[in-house]
Parts: C-alpha cells; structure tokens; sequence
C-alpha cells in the first residue's frame, strides 16, 4: 500500500511560548543527558576496577540513553528554532524506526541486567565461571538483534497502513500512537497486531525481571546479617528503581491504546520517557554506586 502522504506536520511543535519554554528545557536536559551518560561510558571504560559484567552492562545502557533522545531532540530543536515543523515521510519512518529500536533494546537489556544482578547475589562463588565477559558480549548482542527485528516488525505494519487525509502529527516527533491516529485504514485489523507484538515482547522480558527479582527478594531475606542484606540491597536497588520508571513510561506510552488518551496525554508521556529517563539512569546510579562514584570523581578531576 503506498501513502499519499508524502510530508507530515509535526503539530506538537506550536509557537505557543509554554512550547518554547518547553524546547529550551529539552535542549537544557538533552545536553545534561549527553554529558552524563558520556561520562558513564568514560569511567566505566577507562577504571579496570569496572571491568567486570554488571559495569558492562551499565556501559551499555548509558550508550542507550544517549541515542534514545539523538533521535528526537534534534529535529525538534530545528523545526522549532526554522520554525519548520515539516518532517518528510521517509524522515518520519526512519525516526520512528531507530526510536522502536532502542526501546526494544534497553527492555531486553534491563532484564539480562537483573539476570545478572541474580546471579551475583544468589550464585555468587559461582558467578565468575557463569558470568563470562564473553557471554556478556554474547547478551547484549542478542539484545540489538531483537530489538532491530522487533522495530523492523512495527515499522513494515506501519508501511502498510494508508496515511490520505491529514498529515498532522499531534506529537513533538513521530511515534506509534500518533502515527495510528494519523491513518485513515481501519485499525482493528492492525493495531491489534501492533498492540500483541509490543505486548508479548515486553511480558516476557518482564516475566524474566520479575522471577528473578522474586529469588533475589527470598536470597536477600535468608542473608543473616543486616550488613550483608543491606549490601545486597544496595547492588541491586538502582536497577529496580530504573526498571520501575521504564516500565511505567513505556506502557503508557507503546502499549495502552491510543484511543484511550488524549494528544496532550500522550505528548507528557512520551517526553518523559524520551527525555526525563535517559537523563535519571545515570544520576540513580551514580548516588547510589561507590565504584561509580569514585570513577565519576577521578575522570571529572582529570577533565
């Protein structure tokens, strides 16, 4: 099916002065984001005391974080700042192709983490010998390959949906719910697809966080000593509390119906999770990681 539509407004991007107030706190957040993560990426690479899986991962996630607003705040910045809110339709699908991507990434990711916070905690004389950097290399590249084919899945379903009305995309950039608004095929053939494929993909990704998160809970309470137990709490608190802000921000936003909220709903949404998150994963564990606190200290004393 080929589109009639070949630009789309991005309607979100209005002239308003909250809108711009907006922007200039985007812009603000991005560039903290940017320099956080980097930051991250630096300590984590350059401290030998970091070399290990659980930083491996960390590395990795942050990578995330830095690509997950590259592909939005930009264009929103040049559309804004040209006040040229035009966005190609080419440009749209691949934008909300490498979104999808990365999202689809950091679930899988999240959950290999928290294997791995698992095995440190309930298997840890034997963590060494299953932990391999090897089998890590091996996960995260597992990751980006479900990821891409699970975008690749979502954006082929939007090719074929037919975009001839109104090319107004009610959002600061090209996403799924907007997108599916936008369409003027019928939906109940499609969307359902797009909702169970999102849906399976993030319960089982879910299912593992949660089972694992289960026997670390039950490991931590048959830990004898408080030390011990808040330790052990303590390695895998900033993990859980990253998985809970992902998680809540990525339902509302990939897999609740569009039908049941509003534009303005789904714009608050989608910016938390595209903007606000990325910015908190490295804040939550730096406040919260000795070793990463230490590392942070010495690269920023060396800048």
């Amino acid at each position: 099916n080929l589109s009639t539509v070949s630009e789309l407004v991005l309607v979100g991007l209005s002239d308003a002065l909250e809108v711009r107030f907006l922007l200039v706190l985007v812009l603000i957040i991005y560039l903290a984001t940017v320099a956080g993560n980097i930051t991250i990426l630096v300590a984590t690479s350059t401290d030998t005391r970091l070399h290990n899986p659980m930083y491996f991962f960390l590395g990795d996630l942050s990578l995330l974080d830095i690509l997950c607003p590259t592909v939005t705040v930009p264009k929103m910045l040049e559309a804004s700042l040209l006040e040229n809110k035009v966005i190609s339709f080419t440009g749209c699908m691949l934008q909300l192709f490498f979104l999808i991507d990365i999202v689809g990434i950091e679930i899988f990711l999240l959950a290999v983490m928290v294997y791995d916070c698992y095995i440190a905690i309930c298997h840890l004389l034997h963590y060494m010998n299953i932990v391999s950097m090897k089998l890590c290399a091996r996960l995260v590249i597992g990751t980006w390959v479900v990821g891409f084919l699970n975008s690749l899945l979502h954006t082929s379903l939007i090719f074929t949906f037919f975009f001839c009305d109104s090319n107004e995309v009610h959002q600061y950039y090209c996403d799924i719910s907007p997108m599916l608004a936008l369409s003027c095929s019928p939906h109940y053939s499609r969307e359902p697809v797009i909702l169970t494929v999102a849906g399976v993909l993030r319960i089982s990704a879910f299912a593992v966080t949660l089972i694992s998160y289960i026997y670390i809970l039950l490991a931590i309470l048959c830990i004898n000593t408080s030390e011990s137990r808040h330790k052990a709490f303590s390695t895998c608190g900033s993990h859980l509390t990253i998985v809970c802000l992902f998680y809540g921000t990525t339902i509302c936003t990939y897999v609740w119906p569009s039908s049941t909220s509003s534009p303005d709903q789904d714009r608050m949404v989608s910016m938390l999770y595209g903007i606000l998150t990325p910015l908190l994963n490295p804040i939550i564990y730096s406040l919260r990681n000795k070793e990463i606190k230490y590392a942070l200290r010495r690269v920023i004393s060396q800048v």
